[in-house]
Formats: C-alpha cells, sequence, structure tokens
C-alpha cells in the first residue's frame, strides 16, 4: 500500500506568498528511498525538493535530504531555511532557546530562530566557504556572462557544499540587465563542474546592499529565484577579500523573476556566514509516492 505523507510548499526569502524561492517539503520521509526522492524531486520541477525525517544523531533535532532535479545536494541554503521552518510547523522539532540543529549530508548545521508568527526569520550557518583551485576557461566565460563589464575581484569558484562560480560584475545594472546565454553557461559550469554560476554586485538601494542572479542550466534550472548557498559563498568571498559592504547586509534576487526575494547575510566574529529571512507556508496538504 503506498504511504501517504505530509507534505508543504513554501516561499523562502520571501515576506509575502509569491516571492522568494519555492520550495517542496515531504515530510515522514523516513522511508523513501534515494531514487523515490529523486524522482519525486524531478516531478515537482522546483530548484529544490526537502525530505524530512528524524534524526541520526543525538545532537540533532531533524535530518533533511536536499535534491535539485537531477541530483542530490550535501548543503543549500533555500532548502535548509524553509526545511527548518517545515520542521517547526508540523511539530517535528521543537526550538530549544532559539536554536535548533540541522542534520545533512555536509555534516551538523546550527539554526537560529528569530521572532515567531509572521515575523519569524531563520537562519543557517552555512558550511566554510573555501575557494577550490580548479581551472575555468576564459573565453567560455566571457561568453557566458554575454558583455557584461566585471568588478575588482577575481572571478573563483568557492566550496561550501554545492560548488558556485562567482563572478563580481561592475554595477547593479550590469547584474540586472544581463541577458544570460544559458547553453553557455551550461557548457561553462559542466567544464568547472559547478552547480552554476552566480553573479553580483554592490548596490545603491536603500533596502539592500547587494544584488545577486544565479544561473544553473545544465541542472535543469535556467534562473533560480533565491539562492541562499551561493548568497553564503558570496558572503565567504568578500570577507576574504575584505569587501564586506558590512557584517549585516541585505541581498536582492529574484526580481527578475517577479520573485523579488531577500536573503540576510550576516558574518560572525569567528567569520562564519549565516544566511536567512523569513518563510511562507503556502500549500498544507499530503502527498501520495
Amino acid at each position: 500500500m503506498r504511504a501517504s505523507r505530509r507534505f508543504l510548499q513554501l516561499d523562502v526569502f520571501a515576506d509575502r506568498p509569491g516571492a522568494g524561492n519555492a520550495l517542496a517539503v515531504v515530510l515522514d520521509a523516513a522511508d523513501m528511498d534515494s531514487a523515490s526522492m529523486q524522482a519525486f524531486a524531478r516531478w515537482t520541477n522546483l530548484s529544490e525538493t526537502t525530505f524530512l525525517s528524524p534524526p541520526t544523531s543525538a545532537a540533532a533535532s531533524y535530518r533533511v535530504r536536499i535534491f535539485t532535479p537531477r541530483q542530490e545536494l550535501p548543503f543549500a541554503g533555500h532548502p535548509s531555511v524553509g526545511s527548518a521552518h517545515a520542521a517547526l510547523d508540523s511539530g517535528l522539532a521543537t526550538a530549544n532557546g532559539g536554536r535548533l540543529v540541522q542534520e545533512c549530508a555536509a555534516g551538523l548545521l546550527p539554526i537560529r530562530v528569530d521572532g515567531d508568527g509572521d515575523g519569524r526569520r531563520i537562519f543557517v550557518r552555512a558550511p566554510r566557504g573555501r575557494e577550490v583551485a580548479m581551472a575555468f576557461d576564459p573565453e567560455l566565460l566571457a561568453k557566458a556572462l554575454s558583455g557584461r563589464r566585471t568588478g575588482a575581484l577575481p572571478a573563483t569558484i568557492i566550496d561550501n557544499g554545492p560548488h558556485w562560480l562567482l563572478v563580481e560584475l561592475a554595477d547593479e545594472e550590469q547584474v540586472r540587465g544581463m541577458a544570460p546565454d544559458l547553453p553557455a553557461i551550461a557548457t561553462l559550469t559542466q567544464a568547472a563542474n559547478t552547480v552554476g554560476l552566480a553573479v553580483f554586485a554592490r548596490a545603491g538601494d536603500d533596502d539592500y546592499q547587494i544584488v545577486v542572479r544565479a544561473f544553473c542550466p545544465a541542472d535543469g534550472i535556467p534562473e533560480d529565484p533565491v539562492t541562499g548557498s551561493a548568497n553564503a559563498s558570496i558572503g565567504a568571498w568578500l570577507l576574504r577579500n575584505d569587501a564586506l559592504p558590512e557584517r549585516r547586509y541585505v541581498a536582492s534576487q529574484g526580481r527578475e523573476l517577479r520573485r523579488d526575494g531577500r536573503v540576510e547575510v550576516e558574518v560572525d566574529d569567528a567569520g562564519e556566514v549565516w544566511i536567512g529571512g523569513r518563510t511562507q507556508t503556502v500549500i498544507r496538504g499530503s502527498v501520495v509516492w
């Protein structure tokens, strides 16, 4: 007999339904195997789908597995924030002193819960980003950038679970006005062995300090609306280059897809990057798979 499981669909890094990045969450997933999870993630066709179950570690509040339509990820930002929201919403976990611990393939990650109700904000400490010494073809990169002017920081690959190819562009207009050459980006990211290309620039708006766009066409995601792991990678790269706008700043992502999201980025005294924001529950129901 096929099992019926609790199901949520959320908007993460969103101050209202319809903003931020959508996330599908399957609860009661302890008996699902990897093939079933991957098949369901292909079916939802969202950038990520997560599967929650009781933890295997006594130190953790819950366990999560994270899938794109093509592969499992050890860590991703908006699925981590959204899964913490789902664990609280469903009663799978209870915050102890405003804290949770997420068990995922990247390890045990601390979660901070600020406030409650509609104003609740959830932050995850991202795995420490490290620069990866991988070569990428400058000609492929130039083609993928579609003639956009670059900024002062060099392009790099940062690993914080997924690998991101990061490129600073000259200003906000260069990011917002980019017409991506998706086949070129797919060729570039496959050659560089990264999940995607993230471009960013400083912004002159009072509401946010960094503007970001992220493209993952090789993973079946032409442009990801709002991307926590990419924002955490950018925060780590800015910190390494002493280029943070502030120790706490807001990144704008998703406006070009009419999913205007806000990612709150914090760098603590130990140099760890936290990403967070608000989450909206859009669908509560059940799924048979």
